[in-house]
């Protein structure tokens, strides 16, 4: 079985991970820890934009590449087989892209329950995964201190 659980990186996604880990623990699962990072900047010039432009964008993926990694490792130190994976993209396409690509039978995903007005207004990640994935979808409720 794999379950691919996707992370925005936000401290919330600790909680997320450990309850992928929980369900792989009593499934024998392997975990795919998955961020979509946004895709390149869409603007006029960004290839041959300012060179600082490109660092900053360059840092920002190497820090999103290291949060992953650090995520999937604290699985594999309770024993669980866990990959990390870093893809660029619309996040709710690109997540239920590589779950087709892993044959993910499961995804975990958190959600912050903002509310419907913010999920109309801003749009909600889980929401996006859970109305267009054909594969059951875990939701972890992540409530803000």
């Amino acid at each position: 079985m794999n379950i691919l659980v996707a992370v925005d990186l936000s401290p919330a996604s600790s909680s997320v991970v450990e309850a992928a880990g929980r369900v792989a623990k009593l499934t024998g699962a392997k975990v795919y820890v998955l961020h979509a990072a946004e895709p390149e900047p869409d603007f006029v010039g960004y290839d041959a934009g300012p060179e600082v432009v490109r660092t900053q964008v360059a840092q920002e993926l190497r820090r999103e590449h290291r949060d992953v990694q650090t995520l999937a490792e604290k699985l594999r130190n309770d024993g669980l087989d866990a990959t990390a994976l870093l893809v660029r993209g619309p996040t709710v396409e690109t997540t239920l892209k590589e779950a087709d690509n892993l044959e993910a039978e499961l995804i975990v995903v958190g959600t912050h329950g903002h509310g419907a007005v913010y999920d109309v207004l801003i749009g909600s990640y889980s929401a996006g995964i859970i109305r267009k994935s054909k594969r059951p979808v875990l939701v972890v409720p992540i409530r803000d201190n």
